[in-house]
């Protein structure tokens, strides 16, 4: 279960908690003395630490034993015990990092209480610690596709910012990933371990929105049962993302804009101001130079937003990402019937690259999920887009089909009935799908389809070998490897 170091100079004490701990299935250190004690905290590596406040009596070496167990990384968590229990020392302790505090006598059923919820409280650390390590790989610029010129100047800009508090405005059409980069500029910043909370402006109406964001009093209006904090305190050492901010209401823009000078928040109903310290993400797809001439929104309030404007472009000046977007929307995707991985033929990549996408990268995965859904091969053709996409395709779809006829393997219900030409009859069936006419091993099998699908993406990326291996996620020399033939 855990690893366990119990220290408490009572002697009967220390062997009673220890056999009550070994009998709920933990490994357990005991001491009666601080020699020792703070060699055992680095050697044994314990998972909980439970000691006494005062070790002889005279001076509380249980602070020291916690101040040494928490500069141990990962530090394991502490539950004070002691007979000489005052509200100073509880209070010492807890500021010293002590889970919980417990004073004798105490019953063993709330020991081992404590002791289960100070575990789990270091498993939910634990796993807390993890996904935000994971949500920092997510948002690392290097894994945010996009290798044309547009979008590297967007990498290099956000680059160069993150890491600094300053305002950002993104600005850009819908679907071309304004959150995306909003959250890329949290987890590259210093503020990564604080929370990023994001509201989309339009989508509240004007009393709920100032609500959501400030917070509010308890009775401050009909509904106000109970106090709330809003999105600014929340955000509190993190960032707050304020999508469609060309949306927000007058009088919540004159709010904004105090916040944003006196990094005070006010709830509504409240007569006192509470510091904040958050850094604001902007983004809006409208032309706020123009709604500050229309006399819509605050002209003050922009340039205080408008400090680091970032523009990102949309999906049509980007066309060289569109191959690597289709990859990347394809890669976790089986078709159903097959069981092989999806790819798409030269004609619908050209087809794919050469529409406009009003709705940008948004558009875009939507016509990849919709084409997986529907489509009867896991090699996708022009038929399989979404209509708007098919009058864009060139070429002959003769040729498109003698593509498909030479990758595609058909499998499963829709295959090639038994006895048609070039199939040898399925072995003890006569209605059963046919076998294929030359069978191999299911590790050569394995092997061709993923040289397949590496030849694809090097397609996809220019021949780019570096940027294959970076989107399969496999070293330099593992991807020349592959391609020589000594992958399998």
């Amino acid at each position: 279960m855990a690893k366990i170091l119990l220290v408490d100079d009572e002697y009967t004490m220390v062997q009673m908690v220890a056999e009550v701990l070994r009998a709920e299935g933990h490994e357990v250190f005991p001491f009666t003395n601080f020699n020792g004690v703070m060699e055992a905290l680095s050697t044994r590596q314990p998972d909980l630490v439970i000691t006494d406040l005062y070790l002889d009596k005279t001076k509380p070496h249980g602070l020291e034993i916690v101040q040494k167990a928490r500069s141990l990384v990962p530090p394991p968590v502490v539950i004070m015990i002691t007979g000489f229990g005052t509200v100073e020392s509880a209070v010492e302790a807890m500021r010293l990092g002590c889970y919980d505090y417990l004073e004798k006598p105490f019953k063993l059923d709330e020991l081992k209480l404590c002791v289960h919820r100070a575990l789990n409280h270091t498993q939910v650390l634990a796993e807390n610690q993890q996904l935000r390590k994971e949500l920092r790989r997510s948002y690392q610029f290097h894994r945010i596709i996009g290798a044309s010129a547009p979008m590297q100047a967007v990498f290099h800009m956000v680059e160069r910012i993150a890491d600094t508090d300053a305002t950002v405005l993104l600005l850009g059409q819908s679907g071309t990933g304004k959150e995306l980069i909003a959250r890329a500029v949290h987890y590259n910043s210093r503020r990564s371990q604080g929370p990023f909370v994001p509201i989309n402006c339009s989508a509240l109406p004007e009393n709920l929105l100032e609500s959501e964001l400030f917070g509010h009093r308890k009775g401050a209006f009909t509904g106000a049962v109970t106090d709330k904090n809003g999105l600014f305190h929340e955000a509190d050492g993190g960032t707050l993302f304020l999508d469609e901010i060309g949306t927000m209401p007058a009088q919540l823009q004159s709010r904004l804009l105090r916040v944003l000078q006196e990094k005070e928040v006010r709830r509504v109903g409240d007569t006192t101001a509470v510091t904040v310290n958050v850094r604001i993400v902007a983004a809006t797809n409208e032309n706020l130079e123009a709604l500050v001439k229309e006399g819509r929104f605050r002209e003050d309030l922009y340039y205080r937003l408008n400090v680091v404007p970032v523009h990102l472009p949309s999906l049509k000046d980007r066309r060289d990402d569109i191959p690597m977007l289709v990859t990347h929307f394809l890669r976790d995707k089986i078709h159903s019937r097959s069981g092989q991985p999806f790819k798409v033929t030269q004609r619908a990549m050209a087809a794919l690259c050469a529409h406009d996408w009003p709705g940008n990268v948004r558009e875009l995965e939507n016509a990849m999920e919709r084409a997986t859904v529907l489509a009867d091969l896991p090699l996708l053709r022009v038929r399989d887009l979404p209509p708007v996409v098919q009058p864009r395709a060139s070429g002959d779809e003769a040729t498109e089909d003698q593509q498909v006829a030479a990758e595609a393997v058909p499998v499963g219900p829709r295959s090639t009935p038994a006895g048609a030409p070039g199939m040898p009859p399925t072995a003890g069936s006569r209605s059963g799908p046919a076998l294929p006419a030359a069978i191999v091993s299911l590790k050569k099998f394995a092997h061709d389809q993923e040289l397949a699908y590496i030849h694809h993406v090097l397609a996809c990326t220019g021949q780019s070998k570096e940027e294959t291996a970076r989107l399969l996620e496999v070293s330099l020399a593992t991807l020349y490897r592959k391609l020589a033939g000594d992958g399998e």
